[in-house]
């Protein structure tokens, strides 16, 4: 894209198509193009660590997995040489004539995802990276590990292919550092993947790798980082806080690290390799983008946005996702992505669907009575499998199974060109049934059952094997018990795929309203999206106000007025004729299932009941009341709430403050909530600079474990500290010690540089307290949805599904899930709606047809299976006997393994074919 003319709800977008010289709709990806191709070069997506032809795929799960080639480095195309391609291609597709397409596309909004760079270390002189060969990236070591690259998997180092024993991670290459780069901010994701790195490359080592990161601050903000970051601990990974002063290379390629400790010690060690945990920046082509569609960038070059606004560009109509707008993860990202998703759909939604396409699908052929012909597709899961588990030979094994027909080995079966090919099989072999052994049914179960629509047999006519999560993965250390094993699984899967029958799913008439649950920042935003899009909504909160925790915060990290967002916020909503708000409320009951849900609130007036297609929870969080630091006992200690909203009430007044110390930490990363609470850090240096900005002469000194000012947070640590803050760090087996002195508090905390107590009298004293969830299991059993071990929400996939539940037409947002920064709770809030509409938009729903049936002959109606459904499912008809509401059943099989007669069974899981899995194991 290079231009964009108009305004939102009438753009017109300028898009060039580049040649690939190879026609997309006669390349089949045979390969035989490349075999014969004489011209190597560095493979770029390898990172340059081996070579590729000059017509090439990208990588193996591309998308299209097709051909394309590079005309730099094609010898027809420089030279008039060679034409190869074009001699060996079966079906005519090499095309050296192919042009550039320029289109004009009119839309109505526009989003941009254009990604982020990898910053290149060669700068850093003391790191040598172009010079040693065994110094490499963090993206170069992901390809190291990566199945599909250069060493298909094999842990190794590039200099001479041996496995090495000791590896040595450096942090912040290219971010927290204004002097070799000029990236102030921090990249956010590095610490988290090189832990993963390291972890994963312990596990790849057969010799007991020897693994060491050396850091500043290790940030694991996130859900469950900091428990990822202790399991690393636990399984040996070495962290040391340091500074890397230079990199050296011995006669065998080895490297010498010389650092110094956080106590100033110098200390050298060898390393066989060093990653170096690169950072993220905006390419100069994205700068260019940006200058072209007339959007705002920051210095860091990253997209402007502001904290209530997460997605939106400067120019109306035009939205961002991703890295392009701030460091980010995957999670995140994705968030976001549904979040502009919203955004660019709000001013459009009368036109919705206007312009959609029907998906024609050939009609399912009745396999009813034919004899089982079994298709079984073996993945390798590029070593996440095949690493472990000997794959050629338990596809060898499933040829030798009744009624197997077909068996096939892939390197990645969830690939675009398998799935093809599988549809393809199935329609050319006559296959009436399907296997799939590789991952989990959990996330790649739907796409392997399209397959089979598109092929033409029902989607129930499937089943999957997982000798990945249930197999490779535990039982890593075990190759040969695996392999029998996974022999084990497949038999199993095929003895029950023998025996299944189509299923046909009901159909539901869906209501299109919504209720938002929780009347703070999130659940406000929530709201309001549902009426941008054209969906009435309730919008409940159990306080007498809007606002939730937001009424008590002052500012965002970028300096926004928090107290007059809001305030705009609720008048919004209470103005909104799609918006019904219910203040003082609480849900009683719930009743009903994705599409028709009926839920009771309890209120001021009593109780009433509310009908609506799908629910979003936004409860909030609540902040920690500490039981240390003389918090309750001393007027001078508050924590950062209470500070917030001392100032905001002119209560405070910073010329009378001489002394103020903020401890970092209060009650998060503790064993009772073993968690980062990720927006104290940055809490306390907001509440430091407004201290410095009223007082120069107060001085405020910062107790902290690790400063975790993520992003671009990192400037705001970064004027702290020019402007005299003082940080001192402290660990858990050292934590500060608090003495009331009069009107002051009296603080001994242990230098760790210098070895000794540090005494420090404060007139103020803030609490940087945790954020605890509400644990709202009452909420959770009414909406049969999980809470993970420390009460926040728990999503249907950390990364691919990161706002849903796991129960259909339940959604979540805000600190309800973990805790987080406003701006992050707005885009959760928007992607939760993006994908509420997903089910408010549809008339009707298909559901599954994998649900309890009752055999009414074998029923005495004692009412067991009713009293233990899960989701009141059952119910007792006219004659006393179960009946099953099939629109609320979820297949769990509670009933089927409660009932002593025997009457309740499930379809796609009937006794019959567990039984059959069982005699196959046995």
């Amino acid at each position: 894209m290079v231009d964009i003319a108009g305004e939102e709800g009438d753009f017109t977008a300028k898009v060039i198509s580049h040649p690939r010289y190879v026609d997309l709709n006669k390349c089949i990806a045979c390969g035989a193009c490349t075999g014969k191709c004489p011209k190597k070069v560095a493979n770029e997506y390898n990172e340059g660590l081996d070579t590729r032809k000059a017509i090439y795929v990208r990588y193996a799960q591309a998308v299209p997995l097709k051909y394309g080639i590079d005309p730099a480095n094609c010898l027809k195309m420089t030279k008039g040489k060679c034409g190869n391609c074009e001699k060996q291609c079966p079906t005519g597709a090499v095309n050296y004539e192919d042009k550039e397409v320029v289109r004009d596309i009119k839309v109505g909004s526009v989003i941009l995802s254009a990604g982020f760079k990898a910053f290149d270390p060669s700068v850093y002189i003391q790191y040598q990276y172009s010079q040693f060969t065994n110094v490499v990236t963090a993206l170069e070591f992901e390809r190291i590990l990566a199945a599909s690259g250069p060493w298909m998997g094999h842990l190794v180092r590039p200099s001479d292919e041996r496995e090495p024993k000791k590896i040595a991670w450096i942090q912040c290459v290219g971010s927290r550092d204004v002097h070799a780069c000029d990236h102030a901010y921090c990249s956010s994701v590095c610490c988290m993947y090189a832990i993963k790195e390291a972890a994963i490359a312990k596990e790849h080592s057969h010799h007991g790798l020897d693994a060491a990161i050396f850091y500043m601050d290790m940030r694991t903000f996130g859900k469950d980082f900091e428990r990822y970051l202790e399991n690393a601990k636990a399984s040996g990974v070495r962290f040391i806080r340091s500074r890397i002063h230079s990199i050296g290379e011995l006669e065998d390629k080895s490297l010498t690290i010389e650092y110094a400790t956080e106590d100033g010690q110098a200390r050298e060690e060898v390393f066989d390799m060093v990653v170096l945990s690169q950072g993220m920046e905006i390419p100069d082509s994205t700068v260019e983008l940006a200058r072209n569609l007339g959007i705002e960038l920051k210095a860091s070059r990253f997209l402007k946005t502001n904290s209530f606004a997460p997605v939106a560009s400067s120019r109306p109509g035009i939205y961002a996702c991703g890295a392009l707008a701030g460091p980010k993860d995957i999670p995140l990202s994705v968030v976001e992505a549904s979040a502009a998703a919203c955004a660019a759909a709000g001013k459009l939604s009368s036109a919705r669907g206007s312009l959609a396409q029907v998906k024609e699908t050939p009609k399912a052929v009745d396999v009813r009575g034919e004899t089982p012909k079994i298709g079984v597709f073996v993945c390798s899961c590029g070593i996440n499998i095949a690493g472990v588990v000997d794959v050629k030979a338990v596809a060898d094994y499933a040829a030798k199974l009744p009624f197997v027909e077909y068996v096939e080995n892939n390197l990645f079966t969830c690939s675009q060109d398998t799935q093809d090919k599988m549809a393809q099989v199935v329609k050319e072999r006559g296959l009436n049934r399907v296997v799939v052994a590789a991952c989990t049914p959990r996330t790649h179960e739907p796409l392997f059952q399209e397959t089979l629509v598109s092929a033409g047999l029902n989607k129930y006519l499937f089943d999957m094997a997982n000798i990945r999560n249930q197999d490779s993965w535990v039982h890593s250390g075990e190759p040969e018990m695996a392999t029998e094993k996974a022999k084990d699984l497949v038999r199993m899967a095929v003895a029950k795929a023998s025996l299944l029958q189509p299923l046909q799913e009901v159909q539901l008439t869906v209501n299109p309203g919504a209720l938002v649950i929780g009347g703070g920042i999130a659940g406000m935003n929530a709201a309001l999206e549902l009426a941008r899009q054209g969906f009435s909504c309730h919008l409940v909160e159990r306080d007498n106000a809007l606002g939730g925790n937001a009424r008590m915060i002052r500012t965002t990290a970028l300096g926004e007025d928090v107290q007059g967002y809001i305030q705009d916020l609720a008048a919004q909503v209470q103005g909104n004729p799609l918006i019904t708000t219910h203040l003082n409320t609480s849900v009683k009951t719930v009743d009903g299932f994705v599409g028709n849900f009926k839920t009771t609130l309890a209120g001021p007036e009593g109780e009433e009941v509310l009908e609506h297609g799908a629910a979003i929870i936004a409860i909030g969080a609540g902040e920690y009341k500490p039981t240390e630091y003389l918090y309750g006992q001393h007027p001078a200690v508050k924590t950062h709430l209470e500070l917030d909203a001392a100032i905001m009430a002119g209560e405070l007044d910073p010329k009378k403050i001489g002394t103020a110390v903020f401890i970092q930490c209060v009650g998060s990363r503790e064993p009772e909530r073993p968690y980062c609470s990720k927006v104290c850090c940055t809490h306390s240096v907001e509440s430091a600079l407004w201290l410095k900005e009223h007082n120069p002469d107060c001085q405020v000194v910062i107790l902290y474990r690790d400063m975790r000012t993520f992003g671009e947070r990192e400037l705001l640590y970064k004027e702290a500290r020019e402007k005299g803050v003082l940080f001192v760090r402290y660990d858990l087996d050292h934590k500060p010690q608090a003495m009331a002195k009069g009107d002051k508090v009296s603080l001994t905390v242990r230098d760790h540089i210098l070895g000794r107590d540090l005494l420090i009298e404060a007139d103020l004293v803030g609490l940087a307290s945790a954020i605890v969830s509400h644990k709202a299991n009452d909420l959770a059993q009414m909406f049969k949805v999980p809470l993970d071990e420390d009460g926040w929400f728990l999503e249907a996939h950390q990364k691919l599904r990161p706002v849903d539940f796991a129960t259909d037409g339940v959604f979540m947002a805000g600190l309800a899930h973990y805790p987080k920064p406003i701006e992050e709770a707005v885009a959760q809030a928007q992607a939760a709606v993006a994908r509420a509409v997903t089910v408010l938009s549809s008339p009707e729903l298909s559901l599954p047809g994998t649900v309890a049936f009752i055999d009414q002959k074998k029923c005495v109606g004692c009412g067991v299976c009713w009293t233990v459904c899960p989701y009141n499912a059952i119910s007792q008809d006219d004659k006393g006997l179960a009946v099953v509401n099939e629109a609320l059943c979820k297949g769990c099989g509670t009933c089927v393994a409660s009932c002593r007669s025997g009457a309740p069974n499930l379809r796609g899981f009937t006794t019959q074919d567990v039984m059959a899995q069982i005699e196959a194991m046995l």
